[in-house]
């Protein structure tokens, strides 16, 4: 082993995906067309390094739209709003731009089909997320949230024969299974939905890292706390057999003594996450002899989002 060369295996598919992208590119539009300040409801996405550039750029984040200035232009963050904020936001006269993602939309849409049909729908996902909180606003009469598996023997419905269950985008894909399986044991007649809710990104993210863990001392992740597909990935490093994981913003945060005994550290980044940042851990490593990059590719995403129509015409004039 001693002469085995320190080595880094660096996942791809990694950092910013489509929503993400045309969520942040939507705010600096809005700062370039309209001015500063320009308010965000809630972090835009989840990331402590892109909220602060965009605070520096002009950017003012509030958690409530009650914190804006009637009259004032908001965007919505990439996570979504239940219609009682876009109803609140119009009481304000407030101009909106919604940079929901539109994979998050589309649960929305699908939350907005069962209800009308009267189905329960069992969402699974976590308390307090703000796309949670967004879905279930949808349709909170019908919606139930369930968090785990454990949750499942608390769960009660209408009509056996009449559920479905939906999810927030950026689970765990095995843990979210997991409930499902759960789920449909009490409910046999349990529907999955239209089409996948777990999105694109955090599915290729968690497969790049399964692909590389066992074979990786450590595994960084970078990401900010609050990101729930972020977090998820670290977990998923460990099942997959790291030896070791954590959760960094920044290279700065890397303790050296994780370093200790290492030879090969797993680097990730959570889908809220730039490259820049990537970067910045991939020098650091490389200054304690872990010069050997090789990057481990289980997908490559082409998907690209068109920006929010409120935005679309000015650009196309540029």
């Amino acid at each position: 082993m001693s002469g085995t060369a320190k080595r880094v295996l660096l996942a791809k598919p990694r950092g910013y995906c489509a929503g993400v992208d045309r969520a942040v590119e939507a705010v600096e539009l809005a700062l370039e067309q309209h001015g500063a300040p320009v308010y965000v409801r809630k972090q835009i996405v989840h990331n402590r390094h892109v909220v602060e550039t965009l605070e520096a750029r002009g950017a003012i984040f509030v958690d409530e739209t009650d914190e804006v200035p009637t009259g004032a232009l908001v965007v919505f963050s990439a996570h979504g709003v239940s219609p009682a904020v876009h109803a609140q936001a119009a009481e304000r006269e407030l101009r909106t731009i919604d940079a929901t993602c539109p994979l998050v939309t589309k649960v929305h849409h699908e939350a907005k089909r069962f209800a009308r049909e009267d189905y329960d729908i069992l969402l699974v996902g976590h308390h307090g997320h703000e796309e949670v909180e967004g879905t279930a606003g949808e349709a909170p009469q019908h919606i139930q949230l369930v968090e785990t598996a454990e949750d499942v023997a608390n769960v009660t419905v209408r009509d056996p024969d009449k559920v479905i269950w939906l999810s927030q985008t950026t689970l765990s894909v095995d843990e979210t299974m997991d409930t499902v399986r759960a789920l449909r044991e009490r409910f046999p007649s349990l529907q999955n939905p239209p089409s996948d809710d777990i999105c694109y990104a955090t599915q290729n993210r968690q497969v790049a890292v399964k692909a590389m863990a066992a074979r990786c001392d450590l595994v960084l992740v970078v990401g900010s706390t609050n990101s729930s597909n972020s977090v998820r990935l670290v977990e998923v490093a460990l099942q997959a057999g790291a030896g070791a994981s954590y959760l960094i913003d920044y290279a700065r945060e890397i303790d050296d003594a994780w370093l200790d005994g290492v030879e090969t550290v797993g680097v990730t980044s959570g889908a809220s996450v730039p490259e820049v940042l990537v970067r910045g851990v991939l020098d650091k490593l490389a200054e304690h002899g872990f010069g050997s990059v090789e990057e481990i590719t289980t997908a490559e995403e082409t998907l690209t989002f068109s920006l929010p129509r409120e935005l679309r015409p000015s650009r196309a004039s540029r």
